[in-house]
């Protein structure tokens, strides 16, 4: 297997499961921790804390979600059903248990917190602990939203746009789009290094993974809030960690903490001196956070 470019000591193979193909880092020894990344981003959004975790003795998981970076970016259909998060979370599932973990930690940024979410209520078996960065549950982001965040969370509602619109018009000039949304969401300078902005954009630049986020993100506003509302009563088992950013939107715009205890029944969280991309802007803070949490078994 290849080395990885960006994530020190770990190897990247596309792991072949029953319905796609997974491109996946990987490293270490002992509990397994799999780490799931939001948009823009893939799986190199941890390469700052991934290596922390496997000197401290994890095993580490780091794939693409499907539709992302290197991984399988399968048709989809005016459901959004094959980019639902039901379906996202599922992947993983497939993905542990061909690596050999039926029971593991999960660690989910942006989008990947909402597969995560999904992965711990679908499978409460496989979750072992739950860290989500710098979201609140979506039903509550939609139910909740008003005029200043559809302002600052605009593509939430320009992605979601159906018949090829915000692919077509991101497509005329993705690096424009990539920079701007990552600018726009990054509030510590130097966070996010040319060489990764640069990985980011070679993946960016393939209309099939533009029209995958779109997917992502329209599956976001329709059937994802179906499943989530038919589990209104239930409640995440798992002990889980709510880490946000003190300067980005969500941080300034909800008790996040507060949101993740009426859906989960043991919460702790904390806030970082960052802004969204916290596993870029504030890695140390995360890996001790993370780590802390991880070896908490009392």
């Amino acid at each position: 297997m290849p080395g990885s470019a960006f994530l020190d000591g770990f190897d990247v193979q596309k792991v072949a499961l029953p319905d796609l193909a997974i491109n996946t880092a990987s490293a270490g020894s002992g509990p397994p921790v799999l780490l799931l990344h939001g948009h823009p981003q893939t799986h190199i959004v941890w390469r700052k804390v991934a290596p922390q975790l496997v000197a401290a003795g994890y095993t580490v998981i780091a794939p693409d979600l499907r539709g992302y970076g290197d991984s399988d970016k399968p048709r989809s259909d005016p459901t959004h059903w094959p980019y639902s998060k039901r379906v996202m979370a599922a992947d993983q599932i497939a993905l542990m248990q061909h690596l050999g973990h039926d029971r593991f930690a999960v660690v989910g940024h942006d989008r990947g917190g909402r597969v995560a979410h999904r992965l711990a209520l679908d499978f409460p078996h496989a979750v072992d602990r739950l860290a989500v960065l710098d979201i609140a549950p979506t039903l509550t982001m939609y139910d909740q939203t008003d005029q200043a965040f559809a302002t600052r969370y605009f593509w939430w509602f320009f992605l979601i746009q159906p018949d090829g619109l915000p692919e077509r018009m991101i497509a005329t000039d993705p690096e424009y789009f990539l920079r701007r949304h990552i600018a726009g969401q990054v509030k510590v300078d130097g966070a996010v290094e040319e060489a990764a902005i640069a990985e980011y954009l070679r993946t960016y630049r393939d209309p099939a993974t533009l029209h995958a986020i779109c997917e992502d993100y329209r599956a976001a506003a329709s059937i994802d809030l179906d499943h989530d509302r038919q589990d209104l009563a239930s409640r995440i088992e798992a002990p889980l960690l709510a880490i946000w950013g003190q300067q980005s939107v969500v941080g300034q715009t909800y008790d996040v903490k507060a949101t993740w205890q009426e859906k989960a029944r043991d919460v702790t969280g904390v806030g970082l001196p960052c802004g969204h991309a916290i596993p870029e802007e504030a890695p140390a803070d995360l890996t001790a956070h993370l780590l802390a949490f991880l070896s908490n078994r009392s």
